[in-house]
């Protein structure tokens, strides 16, 4: 081998041996970069891990502190409104049922009451009628043993008139018909008559049955003759 070769090979061996630690560097360079970066992620996950628990204790903290801002007897709280409802209930239902008799006697009372009213009005009536019928019985007994009729129509006419007199005192009036034009408010029509005269058609000419009324509320219809 000559000097020249000899040199050739030299500087060939140093740049492989130069080329060899470069390569060795770069991965020792590459493994201390992936530690560190490990080193870097087990110091971010014990920063979380403390932040958690630290975040932890404050919520606890708060929650201890919102229990002891309660008053003392908020733990039965939901005990006493039920029992608070149940009370309430009671009250309820008791007042309902007596509302309810209340009710159910003041009913039967007013039924009684009205039965009542009815008996003795209508023992008030009839009581009020007996002096008419004591009349009715004396002039009877003067029709079997007078001769003057004049004298016995008078007596009936002041039976009749007296009559009159206590069915008005009660309310009771004669529905006035002859010459009043016809309304089936009041009248009921039996029969119609041609009449010649204008005005008459339409209107009463005859009653055969007086109609009453009782305090302006018809009592009985008065059946009448219409002209037409």
């Amino acid at each position: 081998m000559d000097e020249q070769t000899e040199k050739t090979f030299r500087e060939t061996e140093r740049m492989d041996s130069d080329v060899h630690k470069e390569i060795r560097d770069e991965k020792k360079d590459m493994t201390n970069m992936q530690h560190d970066s490990a080193d870097k992620s087990d110091d971010s996950s014990e920063n979380d891990n403390v932040s958690e628990n630290i975040n932890d204790g404050e919520k606890e903290e708060k929650i201890n502190e919102a229990k002891d801002a309660l008053p003392e007897d908020e733990s039965c709280d939901g005990a006493k409104q039920e029992l608070s409802r149940e009370e309430k209930y009671a009250a309820l239902n008791d007042s309902h049922l007596r509302l309810i008799a209340e009710f159910d006697n003041f009913r039967k009372r007013t039924i009684r009451e009205k039965a009542d009213l009815i008996k003795s009005g209508g023992a008030t009536a009839l009581t009020n009628l007996l002096p008419v019928i004591d009349d009715f019985e004396r002039a009877l007994s003067t029709l079997q043993t007078t001769e003057d009729l004049s004298s016995v129509v008078g007596g009936v006419r002041l039976i009749y008139d007296k009559f009159i007199g206590y069915l008005s005192q009660q309310g009771v009036k004669a529905i006035d018909s002859v010459g009043q034009p016809f309304d089936t408010e009041f009248f009921e029509a039996i029969a119609t008559i041609p009449v010649s005269e204008e005005d008459k058609k339409g209107k009463v000419i005859d009653c055969v049955q007086t109609g009453y009324l009782l305090y302006d509320k018809v009592l009985r219809h008065a059946k009448v003759v219409v002209g037409e």
